[in-house]
C-alpha cells in the first residue's frame, strides 16, 4: 500500500488546511484529487493508503456527497475525524473592484455559508459551483468566474487577492473532516470515541424509525448525526446515516449494533473512532445500567440463573 493520502484538491482547500493538523500527514505523500469520489475510489483501488474528505458542517449538516459514496460502492471504514473553523474570503484577479464581479463560485457547501453575504454585498452576481473551493479560485485566475469564496491561504497559491475577508453567515462555522481507509481492526476505544453507521430497514412502516433509534436509547446512547439518504430504488426509499457516541468495543454500543442487525435489512459500519471535540475526562459517564461492569453483571446473572446457582 502508498504511503500517500487523497484529498479532497486541488492544493489550498480547506481540506488539505485540515489534513495538514493531522501529526502523520508529515509523513504521508499528500495526492490531491478532483473530487470526494475520486479520493475514495483511490482507496479502493488500492491506490491511496487512506482519503480525506469533508463530511459534515455546523450550518447546512452532512455532505450529502461524501455521505453517499460512504453509503455505497465497496466498504469504507472512518479512522480519525478533524473540526476546522470556516470562514471565507472573497478571491479575485488582481485589480478587481467588487463592481467588476458578475459570478461567483464555490463548493456547493459553501453557498449556505455565505448566501446572507452574497444577497446584501453582491445580490445580482450569478452563482456557480465548482468541485471545490481552491477549484473554484483556480478557474478564476484562469479568467472563467469573476470571485471565489474560498480560504485567505489559497490566494497566492493562485496569484489572486483577497478583496473581503471574514465572510461568513454563521458564527463559530465549522466543517467536520474526516480520514477513510479500507475495512481494518477498529483503533482502540480512548473513552471519547463516536461510531459511524448506515441503516436500511426491511420495510417502511408506522413507528419504523422509531424502532430503530429505540435500540440506542433504550441502552443510553446519545445520536449525534442522523441523516435519511436516498437508497435510489424510488421515492420514500431511504437509508439512514447515524454517528452515535461510544465505541463498538462497550457493551451498550455492540449491543444496539446487535439490535439493529436483527431488525434492519442491512447495516453498514463505518468505523469507531476519536471525536475531535471532546477529550476523554470530559465525557459524561453512561446512564444508569448502561456501562460494561452493568452489561456484564448482568450477563454474568443470566448465565447463574441457567446453571441454576441464582
Amino acid at each position: 500500500m502508498p504511503a500517500s493520502y487523497a484529498y479532497l484538491g486541488p492544493e489550498g482547500t480547506f481540506t488539505e488546511v485540515a489534513l495538514r493538523t493531522l501529526p502523520e500527514a508529515a509523513t504521508r505523500e499528500l495526492i490531491p484529487y478532483v473530487s470526494v469520489q475520486s479520493a475514495l475510489d483511490a482507496v479502493r483501488a488500492g491506490e491511496a493508503e487512506a482519503a480525506f474528505v469533508p463530511i459534515e458542517n455546523s450550518v447546512e449538516g452532512g455532505i450529502t456527497t461524501t455521505l453517499d459514496e460512504l453509503v455505497a460502492g465497496a466498504p469504507l471504514m472512518i479512522y480519525r475525524e478533524v473540526l476546522l473553523s470556516i470562514t471565507f474570503a472573497l478571491l479575485v484577479r488582481p485589480g478587481t473592484k467588487l463592481s467588476d464581479i458578475k459570478t461567483v463560485s464555490a463548493h456547493p457547501a459553501a453557498q449556505p455559508q455565505v448566501r446572507n453575504w452574497l444577497k446584501k454585498h453582491l445580490p445580482d452576481a450569478h452563482w456557480e459551483s465548482a468541485a471545490s473551493n481552491a477549484d473554484a479560485a483556480r478557474l478564476v485566475q484562469e479568467g472563467q468566474y469573476d470571485a471565489a469564496f474560498a480560504g485567505e491561504f489559497a490566494a497566492a497559491r493562485y496569484g489572486l487577492e483577497a478583496l473581503e475577508t471574514g465572510i461568513h453567515d454563521a458564527e463559530n462555522a465549522q466543517t467536520r473532516f474526516v480520514l477513510v481507509g479500507r475495512p481494518a481492526r477498529p483503533a482502540a476505544p480512548t473513552g471519547a470515541d463516536k461510531t459511524s453507521i448506515v441503516l436500511w430497514q426491511r420495510d417502511d412502516h408506522p413507528g419504523g424509525l422509531r424502532d430503530l433509534l429505540g435500540e440506542f436509547a433504550t441502552r443510553g446512547i446519545n445520536l449525534m448525526l442522523l441523516q435519511s439518504r436516498p437508497t435510489g430504488a424510488g421515492i420514500g426509499n431511504y437509508c439512514f446515516c447515524i454517528d452515535a457516541e461510544g465505541h463498538i468495543s462497550d457493551r451498550r454500543v455492540a449491543d444496539a449494533l446487535m439490535g439493529l442487525k436483527r431488525i434492519c435489512l442491512q447495516v453498514r459500519y463505518l468505523g469507531s473512532y476519536p471525536r475531535a471535540d471532546v477529550r476523554p475526562g470530559d465525557v459524561q459517564p453512561p446512564r444508569l445500567g448502561t456501562s460494561d461492569d452493568e452489561f456484564m453483571a448482568a450477563a454474568d446473572w443470566v448465565a447463574r440463573c441457567q446453571d441454576g446457582r441464582f
